[in-house]
């Protein structure tokens, strides 16, 4: 492909590809080594909510990107993550190891690792020509997708067959060389080295400089408050607040299932079989994603697109409870997520033709705010009840909970009757019967 040539994009995506297989064989191989440290669903539960909490790093990470050179950024970022790493076979080696300082190590990973998606984004423009920044973004979603697909899987076989201390040293490794990769991206002198030259240079009015920054962040902070507020008044006013809360059900179940993987595991076939139930869930819903343009699904009604995606899904996710074989409970567990991927096209589309062109951001940041929140309370409800009910009983209430999703569609009117997407205009969005002071300016 031509825009392989280009030697900055060539050098940042084999970089991105290699530090997403750190990623990705990282999160199985600490999610299976603290459950064998801890021998409890608590402890898993409880790294996967210290996992999430520093994505709101994330959101604080526009300010610091700006100021910092980018290629600085990714180099750092994938060195300190290297290093981090090998903490933890060392630990081993002393014999100081222990699920509280690999629950401590995981979130500060974590935060490090979220800084390295927005980083490319906003490097991207930088190696690219404005007609070749689509087909980049496409790139490097397909790899992370297909990093996360491939990688899941043998994160969980490499587990058992080389042991975690040689599984973290290989995601050391892989982390180290997306850092040398990194070192060898040459930005313009413009977009780069000023930057670089700008942050290294002494401003005599260094208070009025540090007092400005406080006023910009404050200014910033209050203005994504009101932008969010703007967003959930635009949802709440409209049938998207049961989409939303169906949404936000559906990623607090997924990582309540998450959270009991490694004894669930163990239960179907074996401390494999947690990277193979990541697989199947990343299977289903690129698979929905897929189908949905194929089978034009915006031609169908989405209320009772949306029962019937449901109540299948939750159906086969319980099921998958309860599978005589590991296989039958891995290919239940992969459909139950086809749904989803495809309702997800469906709803962003929905979204995107209802909701007005100037509100569309603050809207998609209220709605991925909101349906965050879920993940981590997931995470630590599924852990702590599975250390007293066992990681079946969390994934058959998973998937129960799904069903009764699908059931509360099927009896509410408004829910029920949606029409079609392509049916769908700015029309059907109610703004007008938001209370006063709730009205939505342009």
């Amino acid at each position: 492909m031509g825009i392989f040539k280009n030697r900055n994009f060539s050098l940042m995506f084999v970089g991105r590809l290699v530090s997403n297989i750190g990623g990705s064989l990282y999160a199985v191989a600490a999610m299976l080594l603290i459950y064998d440290l801890g021998g409890s669903t608590f402890y898993t539960g409880l790294a996967g909510f210290l996992s999430i909490l520093p994505r709101i790093v994330e959101f604080c990470s526009g300010p610091l990107i700006d100021r910092i050179p980018i290629r600085s950024l990714l180099i750092r970022t994938q060195m300190i993550q290297s290093v981090l790493l090998l903490i933890i076979p060392l630990a081993a080696m002393f014999n100081f190891l222990s699920v509280a300082l690999v629950l401590i190590i995981t979130p500060i990973i974590s935060t490090f690792n979220v800084l390295i998606y927005p980083a490319q984004m906003a490097a991207l423009p930088k190696v690219l020509p404005e007609k070749d920044l689509t087909k980049g973004n496409s790139l490097f979603t397909i790899a992370y997708q297909g990093v996360d697909i491939s990688f899941n899987g043998i994160a969980g076989i490499l587990f058992v067959m080389i042991g975690p201390f040689a599984l973290y040293l290989a995601n050391s490794a892989a982390f180290l060389v997306g850092a040398i990769l990194f070192s060898f991206i040459r930005l313009t002198q413009k977009s780069d080295s000023s930057s670089e030259k700008k942050s290294l240079s002494t401003d005599s009015s260094t208070v009025e400089a540090v007092t400005k920054q406080k006023r910009n962040m404050k200014e910033s902070l209050d203005r994504y408050i009101h932008d969010l507020k703007e967003g959930v008044s635009v949802i709440v006013g409209s049938f998207f607040a049961k989409i939303l809360a169906g949404v936000i059900i559906l990623n607090f179940v997924s990582a309540a299932t998450f959270a009991v993987f490694p004894e669930f595991g163990l239960e179907i076939g074996g401390t494999e079989y947690v990277g193979f139930l990541l697989v199947a869930s990343a299977v289903g819903s690129l698979a929905g994603a897929l189908i949905a343009p194929v089978l034009k699904l915006e031609r169908f009604p989405l209320g009772k697109m949306y029962t019937v995606g449901y109540l299948f899904a939750g159906t086969c996710w319980a099921l998958a409870a309860w599978a005589p074989t590991g296989w039958m409970t891995l290919v239940l567990y992969a459909i139950a997520w086809i749904p989803a991927g495809a309702l997800n096209i469906v709803i962003l589309t929905a979204l995107q033709k209802i909701v007005p062109k100037h509100l569309m951001g603050r809207v998609f940041t209220a709605a991925t705010s909101l349906s965050g929140i879920a993940a981590p309370i997931g995470h630590l409800f599924g852990g702590s009840l599975g250390v007293w009910t066992g990681s079946i009983f969390i994934v058959t209430l998973c998937g129960s909970i799904v069903i009764l999703v699908a059931l509360y569609w099927l009896v509410d009117p408004e829910c029920r009757n949606l029409p079609a997407t392509e049916n769908m205009s700015e029309d059907d969005l109610p703004m007008n019967r938001l209370p006063v002071g709730q009205q939505v300016t342009t």
